[in-house]
Parts: C-alpha cells; sequence; structure tokens
C-alpha cells in the first residue's frame, strides 16, 4: 500500500486513526498499541502478505536476543555478534545473493544462475531498525518497556518501508507516554498539513520530474545516442526527482507520526545548498548518515586513527552505503564517489584549502548531480554513455527554431528539428522542461525546506498545491512507487 494511493488516504488512514484512538480511549494505551501493531502488519501485508511472517519472525527473533542483551547476560558479545550476523544474512540472502551469484559467475566467464529471490519490501530498512536496537541493548542505552512496544516501534507503518531511520531511544519512549492515544487537534492538524505538502512534493513535483528523466536515461539504457542538452535536462530532473520524491516520503512519514503523537527526526534539510559535501551528508537523508557515522564509521575507528586510516574509513562506508542502496555495481560506483568527494574534501580542509562559499556549492551541486547519473543509469554502459553526452562528446545540438530567436547561440551548437530523449517529442518540449528545471531548483536552492516554514507559508503552500496533489491522486494514469521502495 503507497502513502499516495487512494486505498491508503481513503481507506486505511481514517480507518486506523479511528481505531487507535477509539482502543485507547476505550481499553487503554496497550490495545491501542495492539491496534497499531495490527494495522501495521496489514499494511506490510498488502503488498505480499506471505512476507508479513518474516517481518514478524525478526522482529521476535531480534527481540528476545535485546533481551538477553539488555540483561547483561553471559556471552553478550557473542550474543550481539549472532544477533547481528543473522540479519546481515537474511539481508544477504534476499538482496545480494544474485548478485553476488551473477559476480562471480561473470568473473568465470560463466552464464550466471537464476537464484529466483524475490526481495521482501522494506528489508533493508527493518534490517538497520534491529541492528539498532541489539547495539544499542548491548550498550545499556536501549528502554526495555517490553514486547508490544518494540513490536510498534519496527513495524511502525509510517517509517517501515523507507525511513526515516529512527532509533529505538527516540520512539520506544513516546510510545508508551501516557497520553499516547488522546487525539490532539493541533498534533493532528499539524501532522496532516505536512502529510499533505509531503504529498504534493510527490505527485506535483517528484512525478512531474521523473517524466523528463525517465525519458532520457531510459534511452541511454536502450543504448541511443543521447545529446548534450537531454543529458543534463534528465541528469538534473533526476536530481530533482530523487530529492522531492523521497523528502516527501519522509515528510509524509513525519506527518503520520506526527497525528499519532509521535515525533520523527528531520530527514532533509535542503541538501542542495550545501557548501561542501561534508554538508551536504549532514542534510541529505540525514537518519541514515547518523547510522553510518555511529554504528560503521565510528566503530571502524572514525577520524581518530590517523589520516590514512580516516581516509579508509570514509570510503569503506560510503562504498557500503552504496552496496546497501542497491545489489548492483553502479550503486558501489556511486558510492564510491561520494567517498573520494568526502576524502577529498577532508584533504582540502586539513591543508588549508578555503573557497568562497558561492563556489563551494556550485562545486558541490556540481559533484552531486554528477554522482547522480551512475544511481539512476540501469547499468554502468549506460551512465558512461551518459556521462560523455554530458561532456560534450556529441557536440551541442538546439532546435532550429530556438536558434532562429537566440542566434548568437549558432557559435556552440548546430541547429536539429527536434531533441530527440526530452519529455514529449516537440519543439517546446526544451522550453518547457527548461522552465520545470528553474522552478524546481529556485525552490531546493532558494526557498525554506518545509520544516523552517511558518504556518502561514505552509497554509499558502498547502491552497497552492491542494488542486494539482487532487488531480493527480484521482486521475494520474497510474499510482508512481516512491524511488525508495527499490532499495
Amino acid at each position: 500500500m503507497l502513502f499516495n494511493s487512494e486505498p491508503f488516504i481513503l481507506g486505511f488512514l481514517p480507518v486506523f486513526l479511528l481505531g487507535f484512538f477509539a482502543a485507547g480511549r476505550l481499553f487503554g494505551r496497550r490495545a491501542a498499541l495492539c491496534v497499531l501493531i495490527g494495522a501495521s502488519l496489514f499494511f506490510y501485508g498488502w503488498w505480499n502478505p506471505p512476507y508479513v511472517l518474516l517481518l514478524a519472525g525478526s522482529i521476535v527473533a531480534n527481540y528476545a536476543i535485546g533481551r538477553h542483551l539488555a540483561r547483561g547476560g553471559a556471552g553478550g558479545r557473542a550474543w550481539l555478534a549472532a544477533g547481528v550476523a543473522g540479519n546481515l544474512a537474511l539481508l544477504g540472502w534476499f538482496k545480494y545473493a544474485g548478485f553476488l551469484a551473477g559476480s562471480v559467475a561473470a568473473l568465470f566467464g560463466r552464464q550466471a544462475p537464476e537464484l529466483r529471490i524475490f526481495l521482501p519490501l522494506a528489508i533493508s530498512f527493518f534490517t538497520f531498525q534491529q541492528i539498532m536496537f541489539l547495539a544499542d541493548s548491548r550498550a545499556g542505552t536501549c528502554p526495555d518497556r517490553g514486547f508490544l512496544g518494540y513490536a510498534a516501534f519496527v513495524a511502525f507503518f509510517p517509517h517501515l518501508i523507507a525511513g526515516p531511520i529512527v532509533r529505538p531511544g527516540e520512539i520506544i519512549p513516546q510510545l508508551h507516554a501516557p497520553d499516547l492515544a488522546r487525539p490532539r487537534l493541533g498534533a493532528i492538524c499539524e501532522g496532516m498539513t505536512i502529510f499533505l505538502l509531503g504529498l504534493a512534493k510527490k505527485l506535483v513535483l517528484a512525478d512531474m520530474f521523473a517524466r523528463f528523466a525517465d525519458v532520457g536515461f531510459d534511452a541511454a539504457g536502450r543504448g541511443a545516442a543521447i545529446g548534450f542538452v537531454s543529458a543534463w535536462v534528465a541528469a538534473g530532473a533526476y536530481g530533482l526527482q530523487i530529492y522531492f520524491d523521497f523528502s516527501g516520503y519522509s515528510d509524509m512519514a513525519i506527518g503520520l507520526a506526527r497525528m499519532l503523537n509521535v515525533r520523527f527526526p528531520l530527514n532533509f534539510a535542503s541538501p542542495y545548498r550545501a557548501s561542501d559535501i561534508g554538508a551536504f551528508w549532514r542534510r541529505w537523508h540525514i537518519t541514515l548518515g547518523g547510522f553510518l557515522r555511529d554504528y560503521l564509521y565510528i566503530p571502524l575507528g572514525g577520524s581518530r586513527c590517523g589520516e590514512a586510516r580516516r581516509a579508509g574509513n570514509l570510503m569503506l562506508t560510503m562504498l557500503l552505503c552504496g552496496l546497501w542502496h542497491g545489489a548492483a555495481w553502479r550503486f558501489v560506483l556511486w558510492g564510491g564517489l561520494h567517498g573520494a568527494f568526502l576524502v577529498s574534501h577532508a584533504t582540502w580542509r586539513r591543508l588549508g584549502g578555503r573557497m568562497p562559499r558561492a563556489a563551494g556549492q556550485a562545486l558541490t551541486l556540481l559533484a552531486v548531480v554528477l554522482a547522480w547519473v551512475p544511481f539512476r543509469a540501469e547499468r554502468l554502459s549506460a551512465a558512461v554513455s551518459m556521462l560523455r553526452a554530458m561532456a560534450g562528446a556529441r557536440g551541442i545540438a538546439l532546435p532550429s527554431m530556438i536558434l532562429a530567436w537566440l542566434p548568437w547561440l549558432r557559435a556552440v551548437a548546430r541547429p536539429v528539428p527536434l531533441l530527440a530523449h526530452l519529455g514529449a517529442a516537440r519543439t517546446l518540449s526544451l522550453p518547457e522542461a527548461g522552465a520545470c528545471l528553474v522552478l524546481g531548483w529556485a525552490i531546493v536552492l532558494f526557498l525554506p525546506h518545509l520544516h523552517q516554514m511558518s504556518a502561514r507559508a505552509r497554509s499558502f503552500a498547502l491552497t497552492a498545491s491542494f488542486a494539482f496533489s487532487v488531480r493527480a491522486l484521482f486521475f494520474a494514469p497510474k499510482v508512481v512507487p516512491f524511488l525508495y521502495f527499490r532499495f
């Protein structure tokens, strides 16, 4: 079930809210938690019912291990290692077995075996949640409030599918608050506003930019010779699509949790306005960055073991970050590029390097957009084709009509009737794409993000986007899944 679908918005959500608050009023907080867990499992099972057993079994097993760790039972380190290894083995089998088998087969010149493994939805996210629970239980920083609280924390449908990656110490105490299931008009209105603005990000903005990104990247994936302008439009559109899509999902999750008197941490803070790559990762998918820092980078040694070790730790962390996003070498390349960016920036800073803020922002944005190319491309060969086109390897072409309006561009561009692989195949595709890109980049670079807006600004944004959201929700030809559902 998708947050941006009619069954969720018109069916699941209102019925759940009524049941949750009614159970809390009539039978107390524990009954409301039971409703929350049952609804979350139903929400997950809507996609593929048999995998509810996988999620439920994972919750029960991890809670048992975590409780043993929290009590300081014998062999704590071994239990922690076994629990983490079990979670990673489950993730590895479903997500990476086919990738590893194909890579080994290619190495020996063999045909990859067909394992026919179906990837369970959200396994990457709930695996990270449970690893955090085990590590925090071992460290004594995770509150043990009983099975219901833990099950509700992991299965909590607002973050179950694609985050934010919230920590048990942040959420479990909130789920045990005495007034959890007491409806608050202010919280419900605030949460609904944030949810609807996140919905608008997805339906109105992300899905609009997908039209331009998909045409260009799909053409490159088919081996077509994509042009300079089309390649840059596709790359720029994808940078906007993934931001509005995933930040929109995160806002919807934050809004849903707020309706239930639970506060989620911020997950995006205008990342494309970052003045360096380190700041970008403190603003982009903030909860994932925090997880990687605290549960991988610092345990590896962080920056405490000299510059060479620090660079290696950064690179390894980002390579694993890329691999976590998907079982393909293009994701590893994306992670490696960001690792190289971070290492280069750390070296630059250590040597006393400085640059004007505007130049730092431009360089960071360029690096991030270029790195999105292998992330989005269907295969490495398509990424290379896109990057070559963006570098001008095939020259620059523009529609004849535009060159007639702006004849000075003939010095750098050759005339063509139409630009292929640029949205709809018509003369005005380029002006349309250009106008949309200018609008999108102006929003992310110059306007405050949703959680910086005043109540008045949120009301204005909601009023301006509401009709477009309704049209996209009820009259779009299909429901487009969130991008991070693939990861």
